[in-house]
């Protein structure tokens, strides 16, 4: 009798657990898909931060292409995107004006920003340009399609543009597609000679506990902190690009110098060579009068 109402005990138990535990997952799922609700509705608000400063100029141009990580959804701010901070690192860098043109749109995969972004790249000649798509597509990836449309993103691309692989993604479901996709990220990028910024060794680092401090509610959307870490995925590759145009402009004001010194020193040269003909040639012979 008595283990028999043990194992009633245990039962009750168990099942008093798992009840506890179901209660605590749903309340769980429910405060994510309200953060998400959230987020969702900040789509606009950020999109409209970013197409309100889309006109300002700059001494320098930065385009972004991406998704709702370049639009900054989960950071408090817009501005504390990894965009927005890469932005606020090349003005301090540069000690400079920057104009801004985020072209990314939330939600996009690499098929819509193939589609969507790309073409408006000519009407912005950027200093430089990042890239960081692709996380979108985990959920229904097909390789093939994936490389295919990251293809035709990276050949559009200047020679200079900074692309990142795809961020850690912590379930393994998603870390084995991840793995994938990374690989033709730099296999390609390598075919187009585009450097890549470490987006996933550095997020990777954080570790799984590391990663979930700096995820926004929805648990998908990095956090201010989230995307603090993503920027600096990119200092490394952003700063190398800096010191190429500096050094560019800098040869650059050499050379035009060298110019108006040449020409300059010509127009001398042929100032003076006419006045010694005119001081060796006789006087006109004068004519007679009317």
């Amino acid at each position: 009798m008595s283990s028999a109402r043990t194992a009633i005990a245990v039962a009750a138990a168990t099942a008093a657990a798992a009840a506890g535990g179901y209660t605590y997952y749903r309340r769980f799922m429910a405060r994510r898909d309200a953060a998400a609700d959230m987020l969702n509705s900040l789509l606009p608000v950020h999109s409209k931060w970013w197409r309100d400063r889309f006109s300002r100029d700059g001494a320098l141009q930065y385009v972004a292409l991406g998704d709702s990580a370049a639009q900054g959804i989960g950071a408090s701010k817009p501005w504390r995107s990894y965009v927005g901070r890469i932005a606020g690192h090349i003005r301090r860098t540069t000690h400079g004006t920057l104009a801004v043109k985020n072209l990314s749109v939330s939600g996009a995969t690499t098929h819509l920003c193939k589609i969507d972004q790309v073409p408006r790249l000519a009407d912005y000649p950027a200093d430089v340009v990042t890239v960081a798509i692709g996380a979108n597509d985990i959920a229904g990836f097909e390789p093939k399609r994936f490389e295919r449309n990251l293809r035709a993103i990276y050949k559009a691309l200047p020679s200079h543009a900074i692309v990142a692989d795809l961020p850690f993604m912590v379930l393994p479901e998603h870390e084995k597609k991840v793995a994938v996709a990374n690989e033709i990220v730099r296999r390609v990028a390598g075919d187009y000679g585009l450097v890549v910024a470490p987006l996933y060794a550095t997020t990777r680092r954080q570790g799984y506990l590391g990663t979930l401090r700096h995820s926004a509610g929805d648990l998908f959307h990095p956090n201010d902190d989230g995307y603090r870490v993503w920027a600096a995925a990119f200092y490394p590759a952003i700063d190398a690009r800096l010191a190429r145009i500096a050094a560019e402009r800098a040869a650059s004001d050499v050379t035009a110098t060298r110019r108006v010194t040449s020409v300059a020193a010509t127009v001398a040269d042929r100032a003076q060579d006419a006045a010694l003909a005119s001081s060796t040639q006789p006087p006109p012979a004068e004519q007679p009068a009317g």
